[in-house]
């Protein structure tokens, strides 16, 4: 690497290239890098020059992981050989190092240089390079993301980007309740989600619809509370090893899986598939409508908490992330004080089976362990329960209806999705602060953002494709950038740049006409 890389990087270290200090270095040095990126970056300066990828190129990675994914993504869309060398990065045209990276990256942030010799994306952690490989395919051309071979050229402006995120949880939620999807669906959505950094995948199992995920102890609710979904199709589950390979390649792609099983509401497929779980002793039918509120647990029968015991312990098991998801909203056939009791006995359960329970907002009626996460689903900017229990130390995941469900229409016109909670185009997904957005909520209190994607009207790849993006990236956007970089005018530009992308993989996206979109994207 030249003088002038390493000068570079210096300063990006020390946060000063963003500052200004190179201003007498030539108007190259303080000039913005193509303004295509989402997330936005902390900081990023050009160099003024332009490095090309070629076939006689080579990769270096300190990850096998990251190293592969790269590689596999290259070599699918140049036709080059890029060979790997693994585990002793050094030099190569892009070298992925897990050394050299500024302190400030933490575990999941990246320094990515790039000079007319080459690209170097430096980490302290492996999450870190793979988010920094995201960064890296954005700044290449979108044919890039091909399957294909492409003619290319491929090209990456020059410049230093130094980058991290502002919360540690920056999720999606994906209702395979209401509607069943395959692994491979699945591990699709996680692949996209992916591209925008984001690092959970909370998977809503449960519902009064379908009951998706094998339960040894319980083998009723997968074979018969798991045989049908909203409309009456067919519904499935997943056997205990399916869960794990969605586990597994989550993982993969940095990504923890956060599992719900919604209770004491939303639970009739539950309650169908066994009768000895009803406070009367009789199972209701299988319900295939879109109704809420209706079904609850017997709070007040033993059996009940040694069901939760027993579910929650075999998926406990099968999950090595640290949060499992009571569910808890829309409780309303649970008497406020029964509902109490129940959540209380509830988080003590996931508590022993080592886990921090997660559960939407509504839970913080009930007094919380010191390790429970409230979700905030509410369409208002106070909620007292919620503000109180920040201020007793409980963090919140910021997932307004009416700002980060991706179920909602874009407008009136549009096919799929729910109006209840308002309708949300582009820049209402965008135009939020998750940090400062409800009353009482704000600073340490705000464990990050999620943007949930209910299914009542949602069948197929398509229909998530076309609900998640570009929302998707705008929630991506909040849970991830500074807020200082935070500009509707600036961030649709950039999401305009993602058309062609998403057009090269096949993502249905919606068409916002509050975006400027490529012409043929």
């Amino acid at each position: 690497m030249n003088l002038r890389h390493t000068l570079l990087t210096l300063l990006a270290a020390l946060g000063l290239v963003c500052a200004g200090v190179l201003a007498d270095a030539g108007p190259a040095a303080a000039a913005a890098l193509p303004n295509t990126v989402v997330p936005a970056p902390v900081s990023e300066v050009s160099n003024g020059s332009t490095f090309t990828l070629t076939s006689t190129a080579t990769l270096t990675s300190d990850d096998t992981g990251v190293g592969g994914y790269l590689a596999g993504i290259l070599r699918a869309s140049t036709g080059y050989a890029l060979p790997l060398t693994v585990g002793a990065a050094g030099p190569g045209s892009i070298a992925l190092e897990l050394t050299g990276a500024p302190a400030s990256v933490g575990p999941e942030g990246y320094q990515l240089t790039s000079t007319a010799t080459g690209v170097v994306i430096q980490a302290q952690q492996p999450a870190g390079l793979f988010h920094g490989v995201q960064t890296l395919l954005q700044l290449l051309p979108p044919a890039v993301m091909s399957t294909t071979t492409q003619p290319g050229p491929w090209t990456v402006p020059g410049g230093t980007v130094l980058d991290y995120p502002r919360f540690a949880y920056r999720g999606a939620m994906l209702d395979v309740a209401r509607h069943f999807f395959t692994v491979a669906q699945v591990e699709h959505y996680i692949d996209e989600l992916a591209l925008y950094k984001v690092n959970y995948l909370h998977l809503h199992l449960s519902d009064d619809q379908g009951w998706r995920i094998a339960v040894n102890s319980w083998p009723n609710l997968a074979t018969y509370g798991g045989s049908t979904e909203v409309g009456g199709g067919q519904g499935g589950f997943y056997t205990q090893a399916d869960y794990s390979a969605i586990v597994a390649y989550a993982a993969s792609r940095y990504m923890t899986v956060v599992p719900e099983i919604d209770m004491p509401g939303h639970t009739n497929a539950a309650l169908a598939s066994y009768a000895q779980l009803n406070c009367n002793g009789v199972a209701p039918a299988l319900y295939t409508g879109t109704n809420v509120g209706f079904s609850s647990l017997c709070t007040s029968l033993p059996l009940t908490y040694t069901f939760v015991d027993q579910v929650v312990g075999e998926l406990a098991a099968l999950t090595p992330g640290p949060y499992l998801h009571i569910g808890g909203d829309e409780a309303s056939s649970t008497p406020v004080s029964d509902y109490t009791s129940f959540v209380d006995q509830a988080q003590q359960i996931v508590a022993a089976h080592g886990k921090s329970v997660v559960g939407w907002h509504d839970i913080t009626k009930a007094s919380l362990l010191p390790s429970a996460v409230a979700q905030f689903w509410g369409t208002t900017t106070t909620d007292s329960n919620v503000a109180n229990a920040a201020a007793s130390g409980t963090k919140v995941i910021m997932s307004p209806a009416n700002k980060a469900y991706l179920d909602m229409k874009y407008t009136r016109k549009t096919k799929l999705g729910q109006t209840w909670a308002g309708l949300i185009e582009v820049n209402t997904a965008y135009g939020w602060d998750p940090g400062n957005y409800l009353t009482g909520v704000t600073g340490s209190s705000v464990m990050g953002v999620e943007g949930p994607l209910w299914t009542e009207t949602i069948v197929t790849s398509a229909d998530i494709d076309t609900m998640a993006f570009p929302r998707l990236p705008a929630l991506a956007e909040l849970g991830w950038s500074p807020w200082s970089t935070h500009n509707v005018t600036d961030f649709d530009q950039r999401l305009g740049a993602q058309g062609p992308r998403w057009k090269t993989m096949g993502i249905a996206y919606y068409h916002s006409t509050q975006v400027s979109w490529p012409a043929g994207s």
